[in-house]
């Protein structure tokens, strides 16, 4: 009777089920796999590839899992790979995640294996780095997938591995990303019950951050086309002038946030990042295009947002005799929510890894990430690996100057092992 209310006790406290023994073996597979994972994030660094070109990059993946024994599958959406990992016993699915493209990034880090790589983009040659740190996350999703392999007779249930392109974005025209991963079948055959991700964050490392229920945003593209009536520089009244209504369009999309949203409820973004009119110096042209995203965490808020634009760009173009044209791409990355059930029962998982001290919440991220479209599937973890030496001197994800210790990359990977242990251990 005293054991029955110790393991209720144990469960309902999302305490870790896998033996003590199994994590020794994790510990003892952990160290001797590092030197790998440092080196296939070296090479990985060195030679970068761009959204749905990761050909070498998903060559170099599928080599290792076959060698590991696994059923894998190749040119997922495009170029993703699956691997599969069955256990030794009956039990749960569970899926790890990691992306695998990088940025038209010019680096500027004095690295023997800075990348020097050059790629398309938008149709014009581009420096190509791992400025967001997927690179991290493939080695040590590798890594992860040598220890479970090696322990497979003692895992309760199959593991998942997802190697995901074009998480930056799919390049004009192409599909990609985790929500084309879904479409050709990812999340089933077998079915996912349950999936855990990661981020490279300059955070300190050996600590981890993480959110339960919404933790990153929602993120829209958006076009203001402002057409007015081209005219000579020297004579402003015989036309429409669409560049001096932008200005005032921008101006007044900066009170949203700033006057018409409860920011102590949740936060959200409107920036613009673009604008492009006129090809002479004198010479009003007759239009203007301006790109801006949209960052939220509320569907009202969203919706409140997106009627604001629209009146606002309108409204001020009507009052000058000009028309606004607002378009609002919604399809691009949901809000990462991270399922609060799962996730209290994950974190001793979390804890076993960083020490309970270094486990942290994190504030909302108003960046944001695909990752939403597999959990629309099953309930997930997004997590946060600290990579920074000195978090206060750390350049940003997407900086040419951002920069990950190696020393993250063994946190990382017995982070993603640890936790699908765990979760099969739990939920088996």
């Amino acid at each position: 009777m005293i054991k029955t209310i110790v393991a209720i006790l144990f469960f309902s406290l999302g305490l870790s089920q896998a033996p003590s023994s199994l994590n020794k073996k994790i510990d003892k597979l952990a160290k001797s796999v590092e030197k790998k994972v440092i080196d296939w994030r070296r090479d990985f660094h060195q030679h970068p590839e761009l959204s749905n070109r990761e050909f070498k990059t998903a060559e170099k993946v599928a080599k290792h899992l076959r060698s590991l024994g696994m059923e894998v599958q190749t040119e997922v959406a495009h170029t993703g790979v699956v691997g599969i990992l069955k256990g030794g016993k009956p039990g749960k699915v569970v899926a790890l995640r990691a992306d695998m493209d990088a940025l038209p990034v010019k680096e500027k880090v004095d690295l023997p294996f800075a990348s020097k790589a050059k790629g398309i983009y938008q149709g014009r040659e581009v420096d190509v780095m791992h400025a967001c740190g997927h690179d991290n996350h493939i080695a040590g999703l590798m890594g992860a997938a040598e220890i479970l392999s090696k322990i497979k007779k003692d895992i309760p249930g199959t593991v998942k591995f997802i190697f995901q392109p074009a998480e930056e974005g799919a390049p004009l025209g192409e599909k990609g990303g985790a929500k084309f991963m879904v479409e050709e079948g990812v999340m089933n055959n077998p079915k996912v019950d349950a999936i855990f991700g990661l981020h490279a964050w300059p955070g300190k490392v050996g600590t981890v951050e993480y959110r339960s229920g919404p933790t990153m945003a929602a993120a829209e593209r958006m076009r203001i086309t402002v057409t007015g009536s081209q005219t000579h520089g020297a004579v402003p009244w015989k036309g429409v002038d669409p560049i001096a209504i932008s200005s005032q369009i921008i101006t007044a999309l900066q009170t949203i946030v700033a006057r018409e949203v409860n920011i102590t409820q949740v936060p959200a973004v409107v920036t613009i990042g673009s604008i492009h009119g006129g090809v002479r110096n004198n010479i009003i042209p007759e239009e203007v295009v301006m790109e801006g995203t949209i960052r939220t965490f509320n569907d009202e808020v969203r919706k409140d947002i997106h009627d604001s634009i629209r009146k606002k760009a309108e409204m001020i173009a009507s009052a000058s005799g000009a028309t606004a044209k607002v378009e609002i791409f919604s399809d691009i990355a949901k809000v990462t929510f991270n399922e609060p059930s799962l996730t209290d029962k994950m974190v001793p998982s979390l804890e076993r890894v960083y020490g309970k001290e270094n486990v942290k919440i994190t504030p909302f991220i108003t960046g944001a990430e695909d990752f939403p479209f597999f959990t629309d599937h099953a309930p997930g973890l997004y997590f946060f690996n600290g990579v920074a030496p000195d978090p206060s001197k750390a350049a940003p994800n997407h900086s040419p100057y951002f920069f990950a210790d190696e020393r993250n990359l063994k946190y990382g990977t017995k982070a993603l092992t640890q936790l699908a242990v765990d979760y099969l251990y739990l939920y088996k």
